[in-house]
């Protein structure tokens, strides 16, 4: 039996086995886009501590059919991702934190929703008082909780799926005891930390 199957909740941490983890999930994407009978390019790579895999548009066409791929607010996405990984876990015997994108979706979420958060911190901080953000999924509040621990001030995830949402305070309010929620890809808390800025690092722990 291998190291792999002996542990498999081992993550992989290695830039090769980040590496490996892409092209797994490339593999696998490739198969998916052949039979649904949808064109594109992948790109492979190693971001924020996981490896990151992008389909992209090759040709005039491609990029409005894979708009259906993203669906409505990232669901159809966020499903393929979560297939993509359990492709990578059967093969490597690992948990993987893939994150993957298609048509440069999450990269214009994550301006999006970076200057939403900056806006919550400036409003914090103006009155004083906790703003709540619309409900998002695990990497929407993974970013945005960044973008507050990067300010200095602190947030947290606050109810239950699909409403889900981050609340942003000043350090002052930051609750005593706050429930993690097992599997999940965000960090469903943040302080402040001024290294703290940037990347889900979705999902992932989802």
């Amino acid at each position: 039996m291998s190291e792999h199957a002996q542990h498999p909740k081992h993550q992989a941490s290695s830039v090769k086995d980040l590496e490996e983890e892409g092209e797994i999930g490339a593999d696998y994407l490739e198969e998916f886009l052949d039979i649904v009978d949808l064109g594109g390019d992948i790109d492979i790579d190693v971001d924020h501590g996981r490896a990151s895999v992008a389909i992209i548009a090759s040709e005039a066409g491609d990029e409005r059919e894979l708009a259906d791929l993203v669906g409505r607010d990232g669901e159809v996405l966020e499903a393929i991702q979560e297939l993509t990984r359990l492709a990578v876990q059967a093969r490597t015997g690992n948990r993987s934190r893939l994150m993957l994108d298609i048509n440069g979706y999450r990269a214009a979420r994550r301006a999006e929703l970076t200057k939403v958060a900056a806006e919550a911190v400036n409003k914090v901080k103006a009155t004083g008082e906790p703003v709540a953000l619309e409900p998002m999924n695990p990497f929407e509040r993974k970013v945005c909780h960044d973008v507050v621990a990067a300010a200095g001030l602190f947030s947290e995830s606050e109810g239950t799926e699909p409403h889900r949402h981050v609340v942003v305070m000043l350090p002052d309010d930051e609750p005593e005891d706050v429930d993690e929620v097992d599997g999940s890809d965000e960090v469903e808390q943040s302080a402040p930390d001024a290294g703290a800025a940037d990347e889900p690092t979705a999902d992932e722990q989802a």
